[in-house]
């Protein structure tokens, strides 16, 4: 299944009428920053050795 312009352009009407705008760029800012921490942990754990674990 292939989601259209006109798809997508009613899906994010839908979502402003919907959640507001301000309500949708918290949400935004919320998931950009757990994509960036999610990405600096794989980062991390790669720098790693493999027989080395977190003391805790």
């Amino acid at each position: 299944m292939h989601l259209g312009f006109s798809e997508i352009l009613l899906l994010i009407f839908l979502a402003l009428v919907l959640f507001g705008g301000s309500k949708l760029s918290g949400v935004g800012k919320a998931l950009g920053r757990s994509i960036r921490d999610f990405r600096d942990e794989l980062k991390s754990d790669g720098d790693k050795p493999s027989g080395e674990t977190e003391a805790k």
